[in-house]
């Protein structure tokens, strides 16, 4: 299984940017999809999860800014990131996980500006 994350980018504050996923299986073979980031000399964080069938899961620093959600069709997960804040900078990696592993992405670079 790999993971393909791509949708970075240099943003200014307030803007927005839709990073994506692509898996080489099915998303919905996943129990859960879902975004980490590990900003400079950060640990990586959750930012979002969503388990299949489920709710999202949000970190607060993020809630009512980004949304995650998928595609079946196109084996795709996004992130829509809104309302960006420089602390938001750091490199962004989504995961999907079935009961017996864990798939990353190779990550993909947001920068915001102030």
């Amino acid at each position: 299984v790999q993971l393909q994350a791509s949708g970075g980018g240099l943003v200014q504050a307030g803007g927005s940017l839709r990073p994506s996923c692509v898996a080489s299986t099915p998303i919905f073979s996943f129990v859960h999809m879902g975004w980490y980031r590990q900003a400079p000399g950060k640990e990586r964080e959750l930012v979002a999860e969503v388990a299949t069938g489920g709710s999202p899961n949000y970190a607060d620093s993020v809630k009512g800014r980004f949304t995650v959600s998928g595609d079946n069709t196109k084996n795709t997960a996004y992130l829509q990131m809104s309302s960006l804040k420089p602390e938001d900078t750091g490199v962004y990696y989504c995961y999907g996980s079935t009961r017996f592993q864990v798939y990353w992405g190779q990550g993909t670079l947001v920068t915001v500006s102030s």
